[in-house]
């Protein structure tokens, strides 16, 4: 009977092994760091404060007589100057995203902006003319001492078109494409657990900026229930994440804050003006979310105008 003889694996065998083990440990140690795109949300925060809410602060800064009426002013040069910049950074998000969306989807993202802006540029410096003379931002359009006085009577019907395409057509081609982007964005925003990043300093100072201009959104542009779902899908792509072992970087935890904070500003801001009966038949519905205009035209500019 012959003594067994254990054979001895080659020298490429173990070569082999040596690799296929060496090459994954280094994909389980070596892993890209996250970081924070801070020329990114620089870029979204200054567009949105200068470009968006610097327009009603223009108009209310600059006098009335500066522009004629029948040409642009201010407001509408920073409109339009958003309008260009808008779409670029959200084609920079999605350049930054590590997933890739179709690029007919893009497109159509895109367009859908771009249309919207437009809309609501129009509509925007129409209604902003129609202050001008005695428009009154809290009442419907029906409701204004102005539009009653309009003959024939059925040009109102055209001016509640006119709002229609700045409050509903312009805002859903704006503002849907928008939060899908910012979306698409934070469901890449994940990094392993073993690299629990957290906000870096010029995070944290971006934040009450954004957070403010989210509210300005709910509020002004009546998100709410689009802002809300956004939200609650974010919830629901970190709890999916989690389970596999992925957790919000940098970049994740930045937004998941701003929404956050965003909504306890309106919270705070529905409950100040909860008892106003006026705002309340300018935003009928389950939804009560006034809008920082008709606040404006219903309390501090009557209280101007008052005054003087």
């Amino acid at each position: 009977m012959q003594p067994s003889v254990r054979k001895r694996p080659s020298s490429g065998l173990r070569a082999a092994r040596f690799i296929c083990s060496r090459s994954a440990s280094s994909a389980e140690t070596v892993l890209p760091k996250p970081r924070f795109h801070l020329d990114l949300w620089l870029s979204f925060t200054v567009q949105n404060w200068v470009l968006d809410v610097g327009r009603p602060v223009v108009m209310l800064v600059l006098p009335a007589n500066l522009f004629p009426l029948n040409r642009p002013g201010a407001a509408e040069v920073l409109h339009i100057l958003y309008n260009v910049t808008a779409p670029l950074i959200l084609l920079k998000m999605l350049e930054r995203s590590p997933r890739i969306l179709p690029l007919p989807v893009v497109h159509l993202g895109i367009i859908a902006v771009v249309m919207g802006t437009s809309f609501h540029l129009v509509a925007d410096s129409i209604s902003r003319r129609l202050v001008l003379i005695g428009y009154e931002l809290h009442l419907s359009v029906r409701e204004n001492p102005v539009m009653k006085e309009l003959r024939p009577s059925s040009l109102m019907d055209v001016f509640e078109l006119l709002f229609h395409y700045d409050d509903t057509l312009g805002h859903l081609m704006w503002y849907v494409p928008l939060f899908l982007v910012l979306l698409f964005f934070f469901s890449g925003c994940f990094c392993h657990r073993t690299q629990v990043d957290r906000m870096t300093p010029a995070a944290w100072t971006l934040l009450v900026p954004n957070a403010t201009y989210y509210w300005f959104l709910m509020t002004e542009g009546q998100t709410f229930i689009l802002f809300i779902f956004t939200f609650f899908a974010m919830t629901a792509t970190v709890m999916h994440q989690r389970g596999r072992g992925l957790v919000p970087d940098s970049n994740g935890l930045f937004m998941l804050n701003s929404f956050s904070a965003a909504l306890v500003l309106v919270l705070v801001w529905v409950l100040c003006l909860w008892n106003d009966g006026v705002l309340r038949r300018k935003h009928p519905g389950l939804i009560y979310v006034p809008q920082p205009s008709a606040v404006y035209s219903l309390h501090l500019r009557q209280a101007n105008s008052s005054q003087t």
